[in-house]
């Protein structure tokens, strides 16, 4: 069988290197792939990223599964152009990804389905959305209503930062528009929401339609300096399982938010298929509530999730695109693992690129304890270079949290490349002092 994963990120990276383990899949290609998955002999990078094209390439090389990782290509419709050609293809279709890519949409659905989140307005006048944020007081949180890759939202501690954001995100020049967000139809809109105090975790679950099945627990790390200072980023690391997440937590998360949003997409007639992550905030008392929803895998949440994994993904992929995900059970290492993500000299407002890696462990058959899955890297001659903020993420298993990051930090420090930056706290909430 032939698998390709739509993607050029650690995610994919990850997914591709799962998938290339299934002895029933003969070929994985990766549409555009990076310099990590260039390197690995078991993968081929597709240099096609045009929706319509990938799919004449799909139907052409008869592609018996595809897998998409990115928001952007989910939210263009890629799953409904595929599927229109009777490919099979493991995602939600672009009305359902309006989970992600319209945070309006989302709130509104959560409110209609008395799904628990923060309380929230919705604007796209200014004025109002300042006089909104005065009223309210700080600390407050702003949301680009787009796609703005992981970075759309500024948690304002002052009602200096709330203004600043509100003028930031409704800015309607490109120049001033520094979040880099892509507005939906209708122009820029912000969503301001209360804050909500607590612990966040990642809950990612597959979805076929009706049926849900749990990801492994994962809770990652988005601000660029150790203690969880610095600005926002897309996450700088990650860990599986997460503490927090505790059975309890668990039951409440899939009762009071994850079914009743596939039962609900379902009602609206809008059926959810693909990985659902609920981005959650656990208050002191075990009670979540919904931050957002992102309708696929997070990263660098993947890479930790993807280690633990020992079920054939292939086989769940299958099941999860035929509406028989109840009939598949998955299975984890007991080990923890946990991600390290190394960026460029000036992440997050001014990646540079081209700088060389040095130190790379060459690609293993085996899975090992410590796999280095490549988000932004390219191969440029015999070399691998910087092409991305997140260069790369180092991921290890352990007997314990503390084990894992260890492991993961010792094949870090063997990587360099000029104006690297790493977090050296990664894994700090599950570490017991």
């Amino acid at each position: 069988m032939k698998v390709l994963v739509v993607g050029g990120g650690g995610r994919e990276h990850a997914l591709a290197w799962k998938l290339a383990q299934s002895p029933k899949v003969q070929a994985v290609y990766v549409a555009p792939g990076n310099g990590g998955t260039a390197l690995d002999a078991r993968l081929e990078n597709i240099n096609i990223t045009d929706v319509q094209a990938l799919r004449e390439w799909a139907v052409a090389e008869k592609i018996a599964l595809t897998v998409v990782g990115p928001e952007q290509p989910l939210a263009a419709g890629i799953v409904d152009e595929f599927r229109a050609h009777g490919l099979r293809v493991f995602g939600p279709t672009k009305a359902a990804a309006q989970l992600e890519s319209s945070k309006a949409f989302s709130k509104a659905f959560m409110k209609r389905h008395s799904i628990p989140t923060a309380e929230y307005e919705t604007f796209t006048d200014a004025v109002a959305a300042h006089a909104y944020v005065d009223e309210k007081g700080a600390p407050i949180v702003v949301k680009a209503d787009g796609l703005a890759a992981g970075k759309g939202v500024v948690v304002a501690m002052t009602l200096h930062e709330a203004h600043e954001a509100i003028e930031f995100m409704l800015a309607t020049s490109p120049d001033h528009n520094v979040l880099g967000v892509t507005h939906n139809e209708g122009g820029a809109r912000v969503v301001i929401e209360e804050f909500l105090q607590g612990e966040e975790a990642s809950f990612i679950v597959m979805c076929d339609g009706k049926n849900v099945t749990a990801m492994a627990t994962s809770q990652d790390h988005k601000r660029l300096l150790d203690g969880d200072q610095g600005p926002n980023t897309g996450g700088m690391g990650a860990y599986s399982p997460a503490p927090v997440v505790t059975p309890d937590v668990h039951a409440r998360a899939m009762r009071e938010i994850i079914l009743p949003t596939i039962k609900g997409m379902e009602k609206d007639g809008i059926p959810f298929t693909g990985f659902l992550y609920a981005g959650l905030m656990i208050d002191a008392q075990g009670r979540p509530k919904t931050l957002e929803f992102n309708c696929r895998m997070g990263d660098p949440e993947t890479q930790p999730i993807m280690m633990r994994l020992k079920t054939d993904l292939f086989d769940v992929m299958m099941a999860a695109t035929s509406g028989a995900l109840d009939q598949v059970e998955l299975d984890w290492d007991r080990r923890p693992a946990l991600g390290v993500v190394m960026a460029a000299h000036g992440y997050p407002l001014n990646p540079r690129k081209g700088d060389v890696i040095h130190g790379l462990p060459k690609p293993s058959e085996a899975a090992g304890d410590a796999v280095v899955f490549h988000a932004g890297t390219r191969k440029q001659d015999n070399t691998t270079v910087t092409a991305g903020g997140r260069v790369l993420c180092v991921t290890a298993l352990g007997s314990t949290v503390k084990a894992a990051q260890q492991r993961a930090y010792e094949v870090a420090q063997s990587i360099q490349f000029d104006g690297a930056q790493y977090r050296k706290d990664i894994g700090h909430r599950a570490i017991k002092s």
